[in-house]
Formats: structure tokens, sequence, C-alpha cells
């Protein structure tokens, strides 16, 4: 099972809403709970296996400007694995949740355009800022994620678990 839905907001802290905690919040975290609290109940049933791996972000490891709310609900998602593996019945069943840096998908050119006016850049100009921290030197591809979720969902990874592990591309450095 993989939880990879999630909503981003670009405000200052006093700018967030209770309405806006509430729904970054439900969608970011409250969503992965129940997802894997559904994940964990079928491993149980079907006597075990599986894999869980919820999709959390480097603002999960480091807080970013704008981004505080947001990095709230994603230091919660690096938690919430770790719950059903020590607390439920053992399902043998790794969970590992995983933080992107900079996807190119529809959620970061809203970001790039919420930052670009809060900011005064021009369209693009946020994502390029924030890009040039990527050691790799380039945004990461939906495709990026996918492989290594692949990895991580296969038998090469059967042994591990509870580790929030960075797929950046060298953005947030451990």
């Amino acid at each position: 099972m993989v939880a990879n839905a999630g909503v981003a907001q670009v405000k200052t802290l006093l700018e967030v809403t209770p309405e806006d905690l509430r729904r970054v919040f439900d969608v970011n975290v409250f969503g992965v709970v129940y997802c894997i609290q559904a994940a964990v109940e079928r491993m149980i049933a079907q006597g075990g296996g599986g894999k869980i791996i919820s999709a959390s972000s480097i603002a999960g490891h480091a807080g970013f400007d704008r981004l505080g709310h947001d990095s709230a609900t994603k230091f919660a998602v690096r938690g919430s694995p770790r719950p059903p593996r020590r607390s439920s019945p053992r399902t043998g069943s790794p969970c590992t949740p995983t933080a992107p840096g900079i996807v190119d998908t529809a959620m970061w050119e809203l970001i790039d355009e919420r930052l670009g006016e809060a900011l005064g850049l021009g369209k693009g100009e946020a994502m390029a800022k924030y890009s040039e921290l990527i050691a790799l030197g380039r945004v990461q591809t939906p495709e990026d994620v996918a492989g290594f979720d692949s990895y991580l969902a296969g038998p090469d990874a059967d042994y591990m678990t509870g580790q929030s592990v960075m797929i950046d591309g060298g953005i947030v450095m451990v």
C-alpha cells in the first residue's frame, strides 16, 4: 500500500486559518493514518505480508518558509508508520515513509505560483530558485519517486522498515 496523497498551502503562520489547518491535516495526516489502518487490517486478515509506504516530504525533515503548517503534517507522516509496527499485532510487513523533494507535478506548480506571488517572482522563478539547492542538478520526476517506491515494494527492501528515506536529489542532507 502506498499512501501518496497530499496537499500543500503556501502561507505564513499568521495567515493560516483553522480551516487551512483542518484541510491540510485531514488529507496529509489523517488520510495516511486511515490508509495504514486499512492496510494493516487487511494484512492481518491475510496472515501477514505486504508493504506499507507513505509519502512524507523533505518538509518533514526541514521546515521551509511559508510551508510551516505543511511541514508539521509531513513530520507527522514520518512518524505514522512506526505505531502499527510496535503497537499493533505484527504483520511482518515493513513500513517505510519516503521524503521526496521538488517533484515536477501540479502541486509544485501551485507552490511555485504561490511562492512567486509572495516573493515577487514570475512563473517558474521560485521553483528555479529552490531547485538550485538540488545536488544532482535537476528537479525530480514522478518516475524518480515511483521507481524508489517500486524498490521498497519489492523483495530487495524486505528488511527495511521504519526509516524515513530521503529521495530528494540532495537538497536536505542529514
